[in-house]
């Protein structure tokens, strides 16, 4: 097991050996850590989270309380024969939440799923295929109910208001806009993901 610097880890929590756990991150009470997980740095982990074998965690993410996230897709307690299953006896089918996602409280990840950079993943969600980057995702199984900025803020549309999954107009209004910090994306249908717009330095041009 190896902590970076600058790391917290409350009482109760669990980290098993061989896990790796990056600077400035916060490790929340009862949290569970499994063997060989990958945490990056200024991670975010809350009380109760469950990471098992074969999750991998990119710097910056938010994983919430009680969520959990897995790491079989086929899970069995004993063989076809009846025998107890063993290590050998299944395969790893791993996760990996990419930079800045956030993953809300009692969310489940499914085995075998990517969550994009900077997505949100609501409160109680069951993920069981990837989710995009920037994309709002909510409900059992979860679908995309919108888009999110870096900062977290629900995007908005040319109309002002929250932006849909599939909006029809995307065509002529490419463009979605985070009220908060005046970020600009553009939608792009071909990869069904988002494309931040480079924003204006002072003294330049637009």
């Amino acid at each position: 097991m190896s902590v970076g610097p600058g790391t917290s880890i409350w009482h109760r929590a669990q980290v098993r050996v061989g896990a790796r756990i990056g600077a400035e991150c916060v490790i929340g009470r009862d949290a569970f850590i499994d063997e060989g997980v990958e945490i990056g740095a200024r991670v975010k982990i809350q009380n109760g989270a469950l990471i098992y074998h074969g999750v991998t965690v990119e710097d910056g993410v938010f994983i919430g309380p009680g969520a959990i996230l897995t790491n079989d897709r086929y899970p069995r307690a004993i063989t076809s024969t009846g025998d107890l299953a063993r290590a050998e006896d299944w395969t790893v089918s791993p996760i990996r939440l990419r930079y800045g996602s956030s993953i809300g409280a009692g969310a489940v990840v499914v085995a075998g799923v990517e969550v994009g950079r900077f997505a949100t993943v609501g409160a109680g969600a069951v993920v069981t295929r990837d989710v995009p980057s920037h994309a709002l995702v909510a409900g059992s199984p979860a679908r995309r109910i919108g888009w999110v900025c870096a900062c977290g803020v629900r995007l908005q549309d040319a109309d002002g208001a929250s932006a849909a999954a599939k909006p029809p107009h995307y065509a002529t209004h490419p463009e979605l806009h985070c009220p908060s910090c005046a970020r600009t994306y553009v939608y792009v249908p071909d990869v069904e993901a988002l494309q931040e717009e480079p924003r204006p330095q002072h003294g330049v041009p637009a």
